[in-house]
């Protein structure tokens, strides 16, 4: 396995479940507004959360959606090696 894979590899192991989690959390602070704004909280309290909450939850996207991107190459590269 060369270095190039070793690192992409590497990075999905980790980028996949932090990226999950980061969903999973950006989903709860986004219901947590939700929530909030159903109790008639101020303005301010809801709208900042459920900001926070789809910003947490954007950034999970990326994260994981590099993690998918890394195992893609992956297997694409594995599969040039077997078929040259």
């Amino acid at each position: 396995m060369h270095d190039e894979q070793r690192i992409d590899l590497s990075a999905w192991w980790w980028m996949a479940p932090l990226g999950l989690t980061i969903i999973g959390f950006g989903l709860s602070l986004t219901g947590q507004a939700i929530i909030a704004k159903s109790k008639g909280k101020s303005f301010w309290h809801w709208f900042g959360l459920g900001t926070l909450g789809l910003t947490v939850l954007n950034s999970g996207v990326s994260i994981f959606g590099d993690a998918v991107k890394r195992r893609t190459l992956l297997a694409l590269r594995a599969r040039q090696t077997t078929t040259l």
